[in-house]
C-alpha cells in the first residue's frame, strides 16, 4: 500500500510517467484526497493504467492554469537536452514541477520522522543498502528505498520513530525544491548524465542542492575524494554541519585505508578485515559513509562493526557467490565498462578473472596496471578478440564458449594455485556489456552463480537479512 499523500489534500495534481513509480504516486495523491490526472505518451502504459483504475487523462489538453503542482518522472528531461512538452506547458503556466520524492519529504516533514539521502556519481546503490542494514541490524525503524528497490511513495508511512534511508539521482534531486535532509551524503562525482545535465558543471551544482536548504542541526556528510565533492564541501560547510570523509585525503574528518574506518576526531576505528562484502577502497568509502550516518544516529562502533560484518552486499556487485577452500567466487556482473571492472580488479591480489561480452568504447586499455594481479583471463562474448588483443604479452588467457565453460576453467587452474595468497578470487567482472549473450547483466550474473555453485566442493555464501 501506498503512503497517502495528505500533504495534497483537495489539490489538483497532474502526474506525468505510468511506470510503477508513477503509478504509485497516483495511487498516493488519490488515497491522500487529490484531483489526479494521469498521463503517460506510451498509449500501453496509459492503457494499462486505465484498466487498472487510475484516473487517465490527456495532458496534452489539459489547461496546466487549473493545477496545483505537476509531478514528473525523473526519466524525463527536465531541462537538457530540451525540456519535455509538458515541463514547458507547465512553466508557461506558472506550475510546480516536482517528484515522487518531493512528496515524501512533504509527507514526512513534522511527523518526527528522519530522512538520510544519499547520492553520488558511483557507490550510492550499495551505501545506502549498506547505511539500511546497519541501521537495522542496530534495531533500528528503517525504510530502504528511493532510486534503488522499493519507490519512495511505497515506502511505509512515516513515524515519530522512523528513518528513511533514501538513494537519490541527480533526476530526482532536480525535482525536489524542499529537500532538507537530516543527513545528506555525497559519495562522489565525475562526469555523468551531461547529456541530461548541460556539463559538468550544472551536474555538480544539482548534486549540491543537497545541502543548501540544510541548517545547524542537519549534517552534512561530504567526500573530499574529487575536487567537484571538496568545493561542495567547503560551501556547505558555512552553514550546516560537516563531516568530511575520505580514503585518500589526510585531512578528512573520517578515513579509510580499507582495513579499518578511523574517526579521527575521537580515534575511534572500525575494522573491515571480516566485512567480506566491503572489499576495495571503493567500498571503503562506503563504509566511511555509513559509519558517519550510523554514528550521528547513535550507534557505536561495536554495532557498526557487527553491521559492517553481516552486510551481504548487493546483488551482481562484488558479490560473494561462494568459496572453496581459499578460492572465492565473486559475481560483478554489474561492472559493464573498464571504470566498473577496475573496482573489482583492484580488490583482489590474485584473479582468475572472467571478461567479456559487448565492449565499450576504449574496451580495457585502462586496466593494464591491473594485469599483475591476473593470474589468467577467461574471455567470453562476441568481443573476446578485442580484449584479447590488449591482453596479448601482458596476461594468459584462453577463450571459452560458454559462462559455464568459463568459470570450470577458472575454478580448476585456481584451485591449483599453489601461490602464497591467503584468498584467490574467481571473478567475474566483465568489462562489457551483457546484450549479446544475456538480456541484461542480472541475468548474466545469475548464469554466474548458477554455474559456480553447479560445482563440486563449492560452499554457497550465506546471505544476511
Amino acid at each position: 500500500m501506498t503512503i497517502a499523500a495528505h500533504s495534497f489534500k483537495g489539490k489538483r495534481v497532474a502526474v506525468f510517467g505510468l511506470g510503477r513509480s508513477g503509478n504509485a504516486t497516483v495511487d498516493a495523491l488519490m488515497r491522500g484526497g487529490a484531483d489526479v490526472l494521469a498521463w503517460d505518451d506510451a498509449p500501453a502504459a496509459a492503457e494499462q493504467a486505465a484498466e487498472h483504475g487510475l484516473p487517465v487523462v490527456n495532458l496534452h489538453g489539459v489547461d496546466f492554469t487549473t493545477l496545483d503542482s505537476f509531478v514528473l518522472s525523473p526519466g524525463v528531461p527536465l531541462t537538457h537536452p530540451e525540456p519535455h512538452w509538458s515541463v514547458k506547458k507547465a512553466r508557461a503556466c506558472g506550475v510546480e514541477i516536482i517528484g515522487d520524492t518531493e512528496i515524501l519529504v512533504r509527507e514526512i516533514a513534522g511527523t518526527g520522522a528522519r530522512l538520510v539521502a544519499i547520492t553520488g556519481t558511483n557507490g550510492k546503490s550499495t551505501t545506502t543498502a549498506l547505511v539500511g542494514h546497519v541501521l537495522a541490524s542496530a534495531g533500528l525503524d528503517v525504510a530502504v528505498g528511493g532510486n534503488i528497490g522499493t519507490a519512495a511513495l511505497l515506502l511505509p508511512a512515516p513515524t515519530k520513530t522512523g528513518i528513511y534511508v533514501i538513494e537519490l539521482s541527480s533526476y530526482q534531486i532536480d525535482l525536489m525544491p524542499s529537500l532538507k535532509p537530516d543527513v545528506g551524503i555525497l559519495m562522489n562525482l565525475s562526469p555523468d548524465h551531461l547529456e541530461r545535465h548541460g556539463d559538468m558543471q550544472q551536474y555538480a551544482g544539482v548534486k549540491a542542492r543537497m545541502f543548501a536548504l540544510q541548517g545547524a542541526n542537519d549534517l552534512a556528510a561530504i567526500s573530499l575524494d574529487d575536487e567537484w565533492c571538496a568545493d561542495i564541501a567547503a560551501k556547505a560547510a558555512g552553514h550546516t554541519s560537516l563531516v568530511s570523509f575520505s580514503v585518500a585525503a589526510k585531512n578528512a574528518s573520517v578515513k579509510s585505508d580499507g582495513d579499518a574506518v578511523t574517526d579521527t576526531r575521537d580515534g575511534t576505528c572500525v575494522p573491515l578485515m571480516q566485512a567480506r562484502a566491503l572489499r576495495g577502497l571503493h567500498n571503503a568509502q562506503n563504509a566511511c559513509a555509513a559509519y558517519i550516518v550510523a554514528r550521528r544516529l547513535g550507534l557505536d562502533a561495536e554495532q557498526i562493526e557487527l553491521g559492517f560484518n553481516s552486510f551481504p552486499g548487493l546483488e551482481h556487485r562484488m558479490e560473494e557467490v561462494g568459496s572453496a577452500g581459499k578460492v572465492v567466487f565473486i559475481n560483478d556482473s554489474k561492472a559493464t565498462n573498464a571504470d566498473a571492472a577496475e573496482k573489482a580488479l583492484s580488490s583482489f591480489e590474485r584473479i582468475y578473472w572472467i571478461a567479456g561480452g559487448q565492449a565499450k568504447q576504449g574496451g580495457i586499455a585502462s586496466l593494464k596496471h591491473h594485469f599483475h594481479r591476473i593470474a589468467k583471463a577467461y574471455l567470453i562474448g562476441q568481443d573476446s578478440a578485442l580484449l584479447a588483443d590488449t591482453l596479448d604479452g601482458n596476461v594468459d588467457w584462453v577463450s571459452c564458449s560458454s559462462m559455464q565453460n568459463a568459470v570450470r576453467q577458472a575454478a580448476l587452474d585456481a584451485a591449483a594455485d599453489s601461490c602464497d595468497k591467503p584468498e584467490i578470487a574467481v571473478l567475474l567482472s566483465p568489462a562489457c556489456a551483457s546484450f549479446d549473450q544475456y538480456p541484461n547483466f542480472e541475468v548474466r550474473g545469475e548464469d554466474f552463480r548458477a554455474c559456480v555453485l553447479a560445482l563440486d566442493g563449492v560452499q554457497q555464501q550465506t546471505k544476511v537479512a
